[in-house]
């Protein structure tokens, strides 16, 4: 990637901003020379709340709603397509909201196509694999996978599973971000539920190892599944973070024996072995990083 030129949409969200710590990074300590244009609709905004990433001088930020009318330099040599609403954003917004980001999405690949971009990696979701109370947003992604698919261009698909670190909001949108804040808050933490879902957590620095290896080393045309390999269920997710500040935990739920135990966890292959792609940072550590983080 030495010296080349990105585009990255949604490059203010989770994954974007680990992306760009990580180009930083590499720049700083590698002098690799990356550089990216990054379309937002309200770079003022992200420049007020992180002035450390938003000034870096390799990022040149644009101001746009659609890229058919963004000034960005015509050649380009990778694509990562980040840019999406929410599951609840497309629940409240409906066929709407899920037209437009498909026509977005048609932006994105005509832009790829006369830069000349070698390689694109679109994020997708695990919700791709179904469940009930995602299936517009499930939906959404099938359509835009196979946008993607069926553009001749040579794209690698990444369907997202469950995170942890730094830039995760500690809001209730998320759970993990809901016992970050309520640990650092002195506790309780409060499980909504009875807990016995499982999941898996990838810690945010592996989350861009992975989408970059895949970027680059990824089969074209083929999906990957993007998380931790480590499941736990929510209320022993809860009882971890708990113990790191010695706060209690409370089980808002009572467990239902005639229910199976919902889980949206990833499923890793030898593909997955055959790229290196593997959790660093194990929950443990990850959980401690990032209040660590966070209390400072």
């Amino acid at each position: 990637m030495r010296g080349a030129h990105f585009l990255i949409t949604g490059a203010t969200g989770f994954y974007g901003k680990w992306l760009l710590e990580s180009i930083s990074a590499a720049n700083n300590q590698l002098g690799t020379g990356i550089s990216a244009s990054l379309p937002s609709r309200d770079p003022t905004r992200f420049a007020h709340e992180y002035p450390r990433l938003a000034m870096r001088p390799e990022f040149d930020w644009c101001q746009c709603t659609s890229l058919a009318t963004a000034d960005f330099p015509q050649a380009c040599d990778f694509v990562i397509d980040l840019a999406t609403p929410t599951a609840a954003e497309i629940g409240a917004g409906g066929t709407v909201l899920a037209e437009a980001t498909l026509a977005s999405t048609a932006q994105v690949i005509a832009y790829a196509k006369r830069s000349g971009a070698t390689r694109v990696l679109y994020a997708s979701s695990g919700a791709v694999y179904g469940t009930t109370s995602q299936l517009a947003y499930c939906e959404l992604k099938k359509r835009t996978e196979a946008l993607y698919l069926g553009s001749g261009l040579n794209v690698v698909i990444a369907r997202g599973f469950a995170f942890i670190g730094p830039y995760l909001p500690l809001t209730n949108k998320f759970a993990v971000g809901s016992f970050i804040r309520d640990a650092l808050a002195g506790g309780p933490i409060r499980v909504q539920g009875d807990g016995t879902p499982v999941r898996s957590f990838l810690y945010g620095a592996d989350l861009a190892v992975w989408l970059l290896t895949l970027l680059v080393n990824g089969d074209v045309a083929q999906t990957y599944d993007v998380g931790s390999d480590e499941d736990v269920s929510i209320g022993e997710l809860a009882r971890r973070i708990a113990a790191h500040r010695n706060v209690n935990v409370i089980i808002e739920g009572h467990e239902n024996d005639a229910s199976p135990i919902p889980q949206y966890v990833p499923t890793l292959t030898a593909a997955h072995t055959a790229l290196g792609l593997r959790p660093l940072v194990r929950l443990d550590e990850a959980i401690g990083r990032t209040l660590a983080i966070h209390a400072r």
